[in-house]
């Protein structure tokens, strides 16, 4: 049980009379990506909020770093870190001040020596003394990212991190996550792109009206696909046909 950094068991919350979670389980591994894909409006931001403690579920068990959200909501907090869908820095700070700030906030030791670590980590430094205002999206990305690392937390939510980047920047993004799964960070991604998923998960869970529907390895979702045709060359299918595969099915039931 100590190698599990989420464990979600009956996960259930309505907005009034619509049931959006129906009792939701997976698990993620400590150090692994954990990707969970599904619809517009399928509930993945409801089950990041629970997780984070920003929503409180109406029934169901959620561990978090082996704390329980709703009796110990102040010790998750402590061990994870969000990042959504756009950066939450202050525009008018410069870099190294943003970075300083939630060092502060912390209640870290040497806040300035902890800024410039990660500045360097993340090759913002030529720039940590211009105003946010003057950063590329890419750049403004990257100390988005460097700013949830802050106090080194257990666990990092990305909620759809990606969304409206251009391609080069995305693929820069995959590769700060691969590092922070290689240094024991466990990852929690939502995306709406499924090579994000499919490039980067260790397991993968795909929720649909309000149920996690399949879970498990990129290998694992594959065996579910039909089996391909061979011509001349076989094709394996891509996780985008996996997912439209499974999901189609469970709406023409």
């Amino acid at each position: 049980m100590e190698n599990k950094a989420i464990r979600v068991k009956g996960l259930k919350k309505s907005y009034k009379e619509l049931d959006v979670l129906k009792g939701v389980d997976f698990e993620v591994e400590q150090g692994s990506i954990f990707a969970l894909l599904g619809s517009n409006g399928a509930g993945k931001t409801t089950i990041v909020k629970i997780l984070t403690t920003l929503l409180k579920q109406d029934s169901g068990s959620v561990i978090v770093n082996g704390f329980d959200v709703s009796l110990n909501p102040g010790n998750v907090r402590q061990s994870i870190s969000l990042t959504g869908q756009f950066a939450a820095v202050d525009e008018i700070l410069t870099g190294r001040e943003n970075l300083v700030m939630i060092a502060r906030l912390r209640h870290l030791k040497d806040p300035r020596q902890v800024a410039d670590d990660l500045l360097n980590r993340f090759d913002l430094t030529a720039a940590a003394d211009r105003a946010v205002s003057t950063y590329s999206g890419g750049m403004r990305r990257r100390l988005d990212i460097a700013m949830s690392l802050v106090g080194k937390p257990l666990l990092i939510f990305l909620d759809e991190p990606t969304s409206g980047l251009d391609p080069e920047v995305r693929i820069e993004f995959w590769q700060i996550v691969r590092e922070l799964a290689d240094g024991g960070t466990t990852v929690f991604l939502t995306t709406q792109y499924l090579d994000e998923a499919e490039q980067l998960a260790d397991r993968i869970a795909i929720l649909h009206e309000g149920r996690i529907i399949v879970s498990g390895t990129l290998s694992d979702l594959k065996k579910l696909f039909p089996a391909t045709k061979v011509e001349y060359i076989e094709k394996q299918p891509t996780l985008e046909e996996i997912f439209l595969a499974i999901v189609g099915k469970k709406e023409q039931k």
